[in-house]
């Protein structure tokens, strides 16, 4: 099924799950924010500081991830190199979230902010090339 996507099928999949992602995380701070009778910012809540952390850690860094995804897919950059950028950045932002719940430092932490930042970086380096070289595939 992933094998057949086209490019712009494979970029709107997962820019997809990471806005659903956003959104399940948004959905957080407010439940966060409701039970503990918060109206604005954290009000001093270490659950709602918490809860919007994982949210805004996540919103700083899927923009982008969607933007090159997009633009890559434009460029006509081959499914699978999207698949591996677009997988590599929303699993990075899943185990992230899901370990930033933890204060302490963990390995999936650092797995989690490595696959995003390495995502990121290798899509930048493919749209520097591609505006320097042209064709993405060929």
């Amino acid at each position: 099924m992933l094998t057949d996507m086209t490019h712009a099928q494979a970029a709107a999949l997962w820019s997809g799950l990471m806005i659903l992602l956003l959104v399940v995380l948004g959905a957080r701070v407010a439940m966060a924010r409701r039970g503990n009778r918060v109206v604005l910012g954290d009000g001093g809540n270490a659950q709602v500081l918490l809860a919007s952390r994982v949210f805004g850690n996540a919103a700083e860094y899927i923009p982008a991830g969607i933007g090159a995804l997009a633009v890559l897919a434009m460029l006509g950059m081959p499914a699978y190199v999207l698949h591996i950028l677009g997988a590599a950045l929303f699993f990075g932002r899943l185990i992230h979230a899901v370990t930033l719940s933890d204060t302490r430092p963990t390995v999936g932490r650092v797995i989690g902010m490595s696959l995003t930042w390495l995502s990121l970086l290798l899509a930048g380096l493919m749209l520097i090339v591609h505006a320097f070289v042209g064709s993405a595939h060929g």
